[in-house]
């Protein structure tokens, strides 16, 4: 209780910002999930039955796929485009603001 006493104005209306967007982000996960529910129980008509689209598990998360990516271990390609605007702001760069 002497924590909250002691709170400036500021402080504790900072601290009630930041409660309401940690709020905010648990009912986005919520969401989340439901509609991950929803995705993962979809079907599709296979003949004249439904079957469901996703079979395995990995074919709606691919685990390793993902970590991956965060290590960055799959090296993404630059289109010719991308290189040549790579190139010319190195060389902007490297001669300061002139082209």
């Amino acid at each position: 209780m002497y924590d909250i006493e002691i709170l400036s104005l500021y402080e504790y209306r900072m601290r009630m910002k930041a409660y309401q967007l940690s709020s905010i982000d648990k009912e986005y996960d919520m969401h989340k999930q439901a509609w991950l529910n929803f995705v993962v129980q979809s079907t599709k008509e296979q003949g004249k039955k439904q079957v469901p689209v996703y079979t395995k598990f990995k074919d709606f998360f691919d685990y390793d796929e993902r970590i991956k990516e965060i290590n960055g271990t799959q090296i993404k390609r630059l289109s010719k485009r991308q290189k040549r605007m790579a190139h010319l702001a190195a060389g902007v760069n490297g001669r300061g603001e002139r082209i």
